[in-house]
């Protein structure tokens, strides 16, 4: 057998084996050519394209009219406004209004069980017949004496009869007399006790007060009704009548300013429910006193004219304002852009302004609206484009191509 133990030179390197070759550095050069030309290549291809948008330059406008000295808040308040009630406690039988119906002074509202005070009625009026009755047998009882008296007056003067039976048939006379004026006056007690069960009974019919508008039903039939709260389950009033007429503004003005309003001082009002609606106005009268907690002076502020749209506690502001001659004639610089130029986004006013080729936001301030324009105080210059059609969502530092309007 042969021996095959591995020997120690079958271990050794052989150094004779040729070298590995080495990258030169002009390899080096175009491989990181080619690989900045391929990131290069990547972002041109994968880059955001810029989105078409229109866009309108913005306007600059002086206006030479009134110039507002004072803004403040307030409400709606009708100065005749009532809840109507019945001037007697009875149970109801009919209703006759609807919220937002139009009532008339003197019409009928309501009606209350008036069956005690009919029978009353009737009751009042038979005492009244009976006692006439008894007045027309009076009447006959003393004509019969006073003829009687007479004869007893004759014989008296021939000595046929005593003066005793004279003085009995005068006496008799005399009492009939009284008896009958007694009698006229319970007629006439009996009469005004008529008309009082009658007035009682006209009572029961709820008429409205004036001339309004329903605003609310408080009652139905079979319900109890109270001139005064009596708890449990008794309504004091059929419903709430305003008259629309008497609209006018109530605002609380700080004792600060209260210099600044005076009667008959044009005011222009905003309803928070109508913003672009401007609505002039003037102040009827300042309340004559202070609330010492709030630190506040009532104003009271009257319609130049009424609309419809107008409803009582609407929230509205209002701009105490001075005529142009007496302030001078101060020019008034304003901002106009359409009104697509203006959004919403987290509780503020912003417009997205062209830069550069990118879309930037820019908050702004809203002085006033009127139809498809929008006048802004603060937040641009004249000159700047603003986008006005483009997607909702744009984002603010977008890439965005003009399309010019």
């Amino acid at each position: 057998m042969s021996d095959e133990r591995p020997s120690l030179a079958g271990l050794r390197i052989d150094r004779t084996a040729a070298p590995r070759r080495q990258f030169s550095s002009k390899s080096i050069v175009l491989v990181a050519s080619a690989l900045l030309l391929g990131a290069v290549a990547w972002w041109w291809f994968s880059r955001p394209k810029p989105i078409a948008v229109r866009t309108v330059a913005v306007r600059e406008s002086t206006t030479t009219g009134p110039t507002t000295l004072l803004n403040a808040t307030g409400y709606v308040t009708a100065r005749r406004e009532a809840t109507v009630s019945s001037k007697v406690t009875g149970k109801i039988l009919e209703v006759l209004v609807e919220e937002g119906k139009r009532v008339e002074v003197g019409e009928v509202l309501a009606r209350v069980d008036s069956s005690n005070t009919e029978a009353s009625v009737r009751l009042a009026e038979a005492q009244l017949a009976a006692t006439r009755q008894a007045l027309t047998e009076t009447d006959a009882n003393l004509a019969l004496a006073e003829l009687d008296f007479r004869r007893q007056h004759e014989l008296a003067e021939k000595n046929i009869i005593s003066t005793a039976d004279l003085d009995r048939a005068e006496s008799g006379a005399r009492a009939l007399r009284g008896r009958r004026d007694r009698l006229v006056a319970d007629i006439a007690v009996a009469e005004r006790q008529v008309d009082v069960w009658k007035q009682q009974l006209d009572d029961t019919i709820i008429r409205a007060p004036f001339a309004g508008i329903v605003t609310s039903k408080n009652a139905q039939p079979g319900e109890m009704i109270s001139p005064m709260s009596s708890g449990g389950f008794t309504r004091t009033g059929v419903c709430t009548l305003v008259d629309m007429s008497s609209l006018e503004i109530e605002i609380d003005v700080s004792e600060s300013y209260i210099n600044r309003v005076e009667p008959g001082q044009p005011v222009s009002a905003t309803l928070d429910a109508y913003p672009d609606w401007k609505i002039p106005a003037h102040v009827i009268a300042i309340i004559p006193t202070a609330d010492r907690q709030k630190a506040t002076v009532k104003v009271r502020v009257g319609f130049d004219q009424l609309d419809p749209r107008i409803l009582p506690d609407m929230g509205v502001k209002v701009a105490f304002q001075a005529l142009a001659a007496a302030a001078g004639a101060v020019p008034v610089r304003s901002i106009t852009v359409p009104r697509t130029a203006v959004r919403s986004r987290e509780g503020r006013d912003v417009v997205l302004v062209v830069e550069n080729g990118r879309a930037l936001q820019r908050a702004v301030a809203v002085s006033g609206r009127n139809g498809e324009e929008v006048t802004l105080s603060a937040g641009l210059s004249s000159g700047e484009r603003v986008i006005t059609e483009g997607p909702v969502d744009l984002a603010d530092g977008s890439p965005v191509t003009e399309v010019t309007k």
